[in-house]
Order: C-alpha cells, then sequence, then structure tokens
C-alpha cells in the first residue's frame, strides 16, 4: 500500500512545493527586465524595491509552507509589513515630489515594519490585525492619490499614463485581497482550526506577489521634476480657455506631442502654467484628461501622416510619440473608431483633416 501511495504524494509535491520558487524566479527575470528598460531613465526605485522585496516573499512563502521551514515565520510578518510602504512611495513618485526629506520619508515607512517587530516581542497575537490595518490604510492611501484619475501620475509619460493607472489600481486591490485573506485565515483558525488556511495562504499569497510584481513592472518608470511648487488652482471658464489656448499654441508650435517621454510636469514647465491647472482646465472644458488630449494630437498627426505618406504604420507610431504598438492601436481606435491600416486603407493617399480636435 505504501508503494502505491508514495509515488503518488512524491508527484503531488513536485507540483506544489517548487511553485513559489518559480514565482519567485519570474518576478525577478521580471526585476531584470524593468531594470534593463530603465537604465538610460531615472528608475523608480520603491518599485524595483517592491519587485524584489516580492521575490523574497514568494522564496519565504516556499520555505515555510513548501518545505515546513517554520523559522522564516519570524522574518515574513516583518517583510510583508514593508510591501504597502514601497507600493505607496513607488506611486508618490509618480505622483509627486514629496516636500520631506528623504530621511524623514525613510523614516515614515519604516514605521509599520518597526511595529510588527515589537509586536512580535510583546503581543504576537496581534500581529494579524496590524497587518490587516497596515495592508487597507496604505490601499486607501493609494487610492486617494489617484482620486484624479490618469491625470494624478502627473511624472509618467503621457503614453503609458493610463496603463500605469490601471497597474496602480489593481496593486490597490491586491493589497485588499491581502488583508482579506488576512481576516480569512484569522477566522478560519478560530473556527476551523485552520483546516483551509493552508491552502488559501499559498494560492493567494502567490497571486497578490504576482499582482503586485507586475504591476509595479507597468508603472515603474519615472523622472523627478525640477520645480515643487504650484500655483493655487482657480476655476474661473476664462482661465479655462486661455490656458487651453496656451497649451494648444505650444503643441501645434513646437509638436511638444511628438516627445515619448512627455508627462504633465514637463507639459506644465514648458508652458509655463501648474500642472493642476492644465489638468482641471481640460478636464473641465474638453470632458477628457490630459493623456487623451496629447493622444489625441499624436493621432492626429499618425492620420495625416498614414494619408499622405508611404511611411510605415511603425515609423508613423515612433514618429508621432508612440513607444508601443497596443498603445497606438488603442489610441488610434479611441480617436477614429478604426485601426490604422483600415484607415490608410479608406483614406488612400488623399489628405485628410486633424484628428486632434
Amino acid at each position: 500500500m505504501m508503494a502505491i501511495h508514495s509515488p503518488l504524494r512524491s508527484y503531488q509535491a513536485m507540483l506544489f512545493i517548487p511553485l513559489p520558487f518559480v514565482v519567485a524566479l519570474l518576478l525577478l527575470i521580471l526585476f531584470v527586465t524593468v531594470l534593463r528598460r530603465d537604465e538610460e531613465a531615472q528608475p523608480n526605485r520603491p518599485f524595483l524595491a517592491l519587485i524584489l522585496l516580492a521575490v523574497l516573499q514568494s522564496v519565504l512563502s516556499g520555505l515555510r509552507w513548501g518545505y515546513g521551514v517554520q523559522a522564516v515565520g519570524v522574518i515574513m510578518p516583518v517583510t510583508a509589513a514593508m510591501v504597502p510602504p514601497l507600493a505607496y512611495a513607488g506611486v508618490s513618485r509618480l505622483v509627486r515630489t514629496s516636500r520631506r526629506p528623504l530621511p524623514t520619508r525613510i523614516a515614515l515607512h519604516a514605521v509599520p515594519a518597526a511595529v510588527i517587530l515589537l509586536l512580535m516581542v510583546f503581543r504576537r497575537d496581534a500581529i494579524d490585525l496590524a497587518l490587516v490595518f497596515v495592508f487597507v490604510g496604505y490601499a486607501l492611501a493609494i487610492l486617494l492619490l489617484m482620486r484624479p484619475g490618469a491625470d494624478a501620475l502627473r511624472l509618467a509619460p503621457f503614453e503609458g499614463a493610463v496603463p500605469a493607472y490601471r497597474a496602480i489600481i489593481f496593486a490597490a486591490a491586491a493589497l485588499c485581497l491581502s488583508a482579506s485573506v488576512d481576516i480569512f485565515v484569522f477566522f478560519d483558525f478560530t473556527w476551523a482550526h485552520g483546516e483551509h488556511a493552508l491552502t488559501l495562504i499559498s494560492i493567494s499569497n502567490l497571486a497578490v506577489l504576482v499582482i503586485l510584481g507586475i504591476a509595479a513592472a507597468a508603472a515603474s518608470r519615472s523622472r523627478a521634476p525640477a520645480e515643487t511648487v504650484e500655483a493655487v488652482l482657480k476655476s474661473e471658464t476664462t482661465e479655462d480657455k486661455e490656458t487651453i489656448a496656451t497649451v494648444d499654441a505650444l503643441m501645434e508650435a513646437k509638436k511638444l506631442y511628438r516627445d515619448a517621454n512627455l508627462n504633465l510636469d514637463r507639459l506644465a514647465r514648458k508652458a509655463g502654467i501648474p500642472t493642476r491647472q492644465i489638468s482641471a482646465a481640460i478636464n473641465r472644458a474638453m470632458d477628457k484628461n490630459v493623456s487623451q488630449y496629447v493622444n489625441d494630437y499624436r493621432i492626429g498627426e499618425a492620420c495625416r501622416l498614414l494619408a499622405a505618406s508611404q511611411k510605415s504604420v511603425t515609423e508613423v507610431m515612433f514618429e508621432v510619440g508612440f513607444q508601443t504598438k497596443s498603445n497606438f492601436n488603442r489610441e488610434f481606435r479611441r480617436v477614429t473608431d478604426m485601426t490604422p491600416l483600415a484607415w490608410r486603407e479608406r483614406k488612400g493617399g488623399s489628405g485628410v483633416s486633424s484628428a486632434s480636435s
């Protein structure tokens, strides 16, 4: 009987035990990919650190739940408490430049890990509840930063602002998911003696780590602005019109939209207008965010080039400021309701009007 079941147990172990380590390897590859992609730009270090921390958490999870190394249980709550602050710090770098000095910011974000360390010494039974508050609290803080939508990411290039915004929302959802799992596990141990805890922890932890890693990679690029002072936002309609007229003139004269790394902060510096004033004016007067406004200009020129030149779709894509085909095709369809190739076939060699209005 033992001879019959033993291979089965080995087979099941081979399927289950290596999984956290496979996830760790994939996250490490993701980290290297992001690092190489951003090597010519200023990297978003909190997001890079978040990916590495996800690698560490995955390895620790594999050691504890796969091989029964209980000693790592002392480390895991502390490293877990470092995940939400890193996610928030990465998002904050895309949203604004903090006026607090770096040591102060590091000290503030180290508080959750320090609290967990103290609880491990004096009140171990409160660790799970504390982690729930940390994860939910930081998730709400991230969502609060994202209230203006994609325009909140004023340091992210316009082309990637919408995907980055979605990735950040997924990251906040992953933090909430992790907190929900901790609550479920607490009740499972209370009412069912942990009958379902192992399976739930194994699957959910890996899912959360993967989501956070991918989200951090998607929103990893940022650039520090040269200025941090913003004027007080006014809401007069005439001011909105003047703001848009200034930005329109700048777009048409200097064709700033061709800059693939253009972001709200850089646009504001070029126009000499505060970022919030530009964002609010475009939102109110045009019912769109700044990323869509800039991409409308890009698609408008793309339409002209596709109809009036023999350049390939890829050449046109790069020339007007896009870097990826997925973003180009998505925005082209949003503006024209057709693909770039369909537009070219429909317009043939005839001239077309701008689609940027």
